[in-house]
């Protein structure tokens, strides 16, 4: 299998920038997500290395191999770019039978009738169709269809497989189940996979590496654990899941310490970047709810306040507490549940905190 990789990526529709100055890597034999917001870019960075638009700049490599150069004047045919692609439509044909949709990428490169059918039966056996080849399409489930989608974008063996959220259209029982049956089938293939998805989840569950994006450009690149654990601007850390913002200032403690107290609290959290702030700088504090702990008001902990609602949700409790006019959501111990009005504690993992320079809607400064 074979790596790809765009090098300053632009494509425009008018004056509408959809990809500016994009570059990325794909590892060879990884599963790689494009994670974004709608309009964001993502579908058209699949669609250009896919060769179904043209950028009017940069260069996309599969391998040591130029499929495009607006400078070189190079363009690559979709079909010549050893590539398999599902759409979100899946875009099965109804006329056909499962057989004879698969089959059908196989005929245009006129392979042997013989050999056709020894690899549309061994691709339906690998997505979990083995013995219905001759169901007629419009008979299949959405879960089925979406297997058929994938065998005919697998069986012509291409060196990269790309998925334009495929999952899109089924429910979200099916949705959860197809994720892991097709990271599953991924990981036994060993084909590099790009996927395009909206969905934190399907990123979260599939990925080996994630490029979240934003506005045409890219906002971040690493591991699942990486972007969500250590987000690098705030627009990643508001996409990928729920955060808290709280208002602070840098100040100094007893000790001379550098630490950031909330507005309105006279508890200050110590910093360990230091260096990076200025004593008086007005910046935002960053957690997500699981990195802050709701327990009974006693013993330490860096903020108290009030439980304004609570929800069970099996392993944990949830809460939405008030300090003093800021809101906090923060999980708590299923078996030691906070009634509402209560006075809570609130215990913070420095790991979990990023901090942003208030003013700003940029890259983080350092962290807790």
């Amino acid at each position: 299998m074979q790596d790809v990789r765009g090098v300053g990526l632009v494509k425009t529709f008018g004056r509408v920038v959809a990809v500016g100055g994009l570059s990325f890597e794909a590892p060879a034999g990884k599963f790689l997500t494009l994670l974004g917001p709608s309009g964001c870019g993502k579908t058209t960075t699949l669609r250009l290395i896919a060769g179904l638009e043209r950028p009017e700049g940069g260069e996309i490599y599969l391998g040591d191999r130029l499929l495009s150069s607006s400078t070189a004047r190079i363009f690559v045919p979709p079909e010549r770019r050893g590539m398999g692609m599902v759409f979100q439509s899946y875009a099965v044909w109804p006329h056909m039978t499962v057989f004879e949709n698969v089959a059908f990428p196989l005929e245009e490169l006129r392979v042997p009738r013989r050999e056709i059918r020894d690899r549309v039966l061994a691709i339906l056996d690998t997505v979990g169709l083995g013995g219905l080849h001759e169901r007629p399409a419009p008979m299949l489930s959405g879960g089925q269809q979406q297997r058929v989608a994938l065998a005919r974008a697998l069986v012509a063996n291409p060196e990269v497989l790309l998925l334009d959220e495929p999952l899109s259209n089924l429910d979200a029982r099916l949705r959860e189940e197809m994720r892991f049956e097709l990271r599953d089938m991924q990981a036994r293939l060993g084909i590099t996979t790009i996927f395009v998805t909206h969905d934190q989840a399907e990123a979260m569950t599939l990925s080996d590496q994630i490029i979240v994006m934003h506005a045409g450009h890219i906002e971040q690149a690493g591991s699942p654990e990486d972007v969500y654990q250590r987000p690098r601007t705030r627009f990643v850390m508001d996409f990928l899941g729920r955060a808290n913002h709280l208002p602070a200032r840098i100040a100094r403690d007893i000790d001379g310490r550098s630490v950031a107290v909330v507005d309105g609290s006279r508890s200050g959290v110590p910093i360990d970047d230091a260096a990076e702030w200025k004593d008086g700088e007005e910046v935002l504090l960053a957690f997500r709810p699981e990195g802050v702990q709701a327990c009974q008001a006693d013993g330490d902990g860096a903020w108290v306040g009030v439980v304004r609602s609570s929800v069970y949700v099996g392993d944990h409790m949830e809460y939405v507490v008030d300090l003093g006019g800021l809101t906090v959501r923060a999980t708590g111990a299923a078996d030691s549940r906070l009634l509402l009005d209560a006075r809570a504690r609130l215990h913070v993992a420095p790991k979990a905190v990023r901090i942003w320079p208030r003013s700003s809607d940029g890259a983080a400064k350092g962290g807790l």
